[in-house]
């Protein structure tokens, strides 16, 4: 096994590089690429100061162990990045303080509002139908109601 890292050349650290690389776009969950990233930057620079084989495997670990905190420091600040919709996904919650007609009765806590082409359970005291109500909370695709 010794043999076989004493023999590291920098060839070996460009193809070991690819094929992460390449496996990546097999399973993609962007892990690899990172790994391969760091073997190609240990080929690169061992054609530059051909470094022993220990230091080859130092420098490779090196470079995972910062790649990786670095690409998760790197996706967090990719998804919170602001959008035009901050609704998206999130329907009901963009209803809230909105105020609609009832269109069937609320009775005994349950009735029922049309919103565009849906209709939705909406829950709060009894009410008749053709009343304006205020959506005051939503819990996925129930709505509480208050009177408007």
């Amino acid at each position: 096994m010794i043999e076989m890292f004493v023999t590291l050349g920098t060839w070996d650290w460009l193809i070991f590089g690819v094929i992460l690389m390449a496996l990546e776009l097999l399973a993609p969950g962007v892990f690899l690429f990172w790994l391969g990233l760091a073997a190609l930057l240990v080929g690169l620079i061992a054609f530059v100061v051909h470094p022993s084989w220990q230091t080859q495997i130092l420098m490779f670990a090196v470079f995972v162990t910062a790649a990786v905190p670095l690409w998760r420091r790197l996706a967090r600040t990719g998804q919170a990045a602001s959008t035009d919709n901050p609704f998206l996904n999130r329907r009901a919650e963009a209803l809230v303080g909105r105020v609609f007609t009832l269109e069937k009765p609320i009775i005994d806590g349950s009735g029922t509002v049309r919103i565009d082409d849906t209709i939705w359970r909406v829950a709060g005291p009894d009410t008749p139908a053709g009343t304006r109500v205020r959506v005051v909370e939503a819990k996925g695709a129930n709505l509480t109601v208050a009177a408007a």
